[in-house]
């Protein structure tokens, strides 16, 4: 698990969708408490598609 500085969560600056760290992504796969930080490289907004970049610190 991260730390509670890295588990800020993330707006897609697209549709604004919002990662939230401490929900994960559970229809992605992606278990509560992992931060932004670590998603993979390749996962994209569950929205919109956008990928990983296109997100900023909320």
């Amino acid at each position: 698990m991260a730390d509670d500085a890295s588990m800020k969560p993330y707006i897609c600056t697209i549709c604004g969708h919002i990662y939230d760290p401490t929900v994960g992504e559970p229809a992605q796969g992606i278990a509560p408490g992992v931060a932004f930080a670590d998603l993979p490289d390749d996962w994209v907004c569950p929205v919109c598609g956008a990928a990983k970049t296109m997100f900023r610190e909320k």
